[in-house]
């Protein structure tokens, strides 16, 4: 059986490159279109894309969470559970774990009370695979949703995106003190420091994963004018569009559509385990980024975590 015989879960398919995703998957002809499960916060955007899903003529259900609280996410996989269960829902074959913020303030805290940035671009997915692994059909893929900006380069440099600053994970997860004054750079530091923790849980989860359940990194490529950058205001988002005019610069209509096809298609297949794609092509990741010591760790700090909020 092929993945897209199945069903995929998408989180955060309300806006930007997840609601690109899944209309690109909506969209497709009817044997290669898989049953769709998008897992968001409610409201009328996720209202929105489940009837434009459906107009597609996929099978859509939409499950209604907020990915800063560990309980909504327990929840959304108990409804899981129970949909694919009773047959709403053709066997899950595919997670995308997309949902992601960048904060301006790292003073700010989950509903668990971990760093906001942390808990939600980890430690929800985390959660929420953990979840349904059991559930999950076989041959399955897991994709989760990473950044370059883990590391530095120039054209980083230059529009001031700090790399990550590896810490304990029991550390990462901590906000800013009430009181104490965070870094200049904090917030980016702590975005960065959540997409490298997507690597090295990549790679721990492949290790650990059934032998039939395969996991892929997709980065998008530079996405200035989606909803990640929300907080940032109104014009920093309307600046961001213009930039996405600019070649070689990604916007969710181009990406959308490969998160889709990575998501499920066949070709993707060969690669190995957690390999990282950029932009539709595998890439190497920096030596830091393969630490089997700090995937372990990560592991185990993220079970811990993850116990310690329910």
């Amino acid at each position: 059986m092929n993945i897209e015989s199945g069903t995929v879960l998408i989180t955060g398919p309300t806006g930007g490159l997840g609601r690109a995703a899944t209309l690109a998957l909506a969209s497709r002809p009817t044997s290669a279109r898989p049953d769709l499960l998008l897992v968001g916060r409610g409201g009328s955007r996720l209202d929105e894309v489940t009837a434009a899903a459906r107009a597609g003529g996929a099978t859509v259900q939409s499950i209604a969470a907020d990915l800063a609280s560990l309980a909504d996410v327990r929840d959304a996989a108990a409804r899981v559970r129970s949909l694919v269960g009773d047959g709403t829902v053709r066997p899950l074959r595919s997670i995308v774990a997309n949902a992601g913020v960048s904060v301006l303030d790292t003073h700010g805290a989950s509903a668990d009370g971990y760093e906001t940035t942390f808990a939600v671009n980890h430690l929800a997915h985390a959660q929420l695979i953990g979840d349904l692994l059991p559930t999950v059909t076989e041959p399955a893929r897991i994709v989760l949703l990473g950044s370059n900006t883990y590391y530095e380069n120039i054209f980083r440099r230059i529009i001031g995106v700090p790399a990550a600053r590896w810490r304990d994970p029991l550390e990462l997860a901590r906000p800013t003190p009430a009181g104490e004054d965070a870094a200049p750079d904090a917030a980016g530091v702590a975005y960065s420091d959540s997409k490298l923790a997507v690597l090295y849980y990549a790679h721990e989860l492949q290790r650990r994963a059934p032998h039939d359940v395969h996991v892929l990194v997709f980065e998008p490529g530079f996405m200035p004018g989606t909803g990640l950058s929300r907080e940032h205001g109104a014009a920093m988002q309307r600046i961001g569009r213009l930039l996405e005019r600019v070649p070689r610069v990604s916007s969710p209509a181009r990406s959308g559509p490969l998160l889709a096809s990575v998501a499920v298609d066949a070709a993707w297949t060969a690669l190995p385990g957690a390999a990282f794609v950029v932009k539709g092509r595998e890439r190497k990741v920096e030596d830091f980024a393969c630490d089997p010591v700090r995937e372990a760790r990560l592991w185990e700090a993220t079970q811990e975590l993850l116990r310690a909020a329910r």
